[in-house]
């Protein structure tokens, strides 16, 4: 088995794809008595330059062990799928599952995010189940009671 990093950037207008374009692949390394070391994926991202007119794309990093049958396969898949708009593969000497130093600056923002506010801004997840107070429409238009009295509950924005 040897050992493989591969890097694809998919259009970000078919970005809904990449869960299955990851399990595709795999799926491939697997059947083929491979294993996935490493897998991240860092989202829609900034390009260096415009590829096809495109300025941004979400990429993808997997580390992956198995045989050149098994790598020759996901590269031809590569080759004919709109979605990727570019592809790299290396051979490396060794395996690699340590988090790349892309994942570890995201994860360092994501914690500043939460520190700062409470919530992560980055992946506009929330943090232990709150989300920060923002006032809406239906802060301002307290739902009336039975009795004509404004109730006690407010709402929060989830976006």
């Amino acid at each position: 088995m040897r050992h493989y990093e591969i890097v694809f950037l998919v259009d970000p207008e078919q970005s809904e794809q990449v869960p299955d374009m990851i399990e595709r692949y795999r799926s491939i390394v697997e059947s083929n008595k491979g294993k996935v070391h490493r897998l991240e994926d860092w989202g829609i991202r900034q390009l260096a330059y415009a590829i096809d007119g495109i300025n941004k794309a979400h990429y993808v990093l997997m580390n992956i062990e198995c045989d050149p049958q098994a790598c020759a396969e996901i590269s031809h898949s590569f080759q004919f799928s709109d979605a990727v708009i570019r592809n790299l593969i290396l051979r490396l000497e060794q395996s690699v599952s340590k988090a790349s130093p892309v994942a570890i600056a995201m994860a360092e923002e994501k914690e500043k995010a939460i520190e700062k506010d409470g919530f992560d801004n980055v992946g506009a997840t929330a943090h232990k189940g709150e989300m920060p107070p923002t006032k809406t429409e239906a802060d301002v238009n307290l739902d009336k009671g039975d009795d004509g009295a404004q109730s006690q509950h407010t709402k929060t924005d989830n976006a």
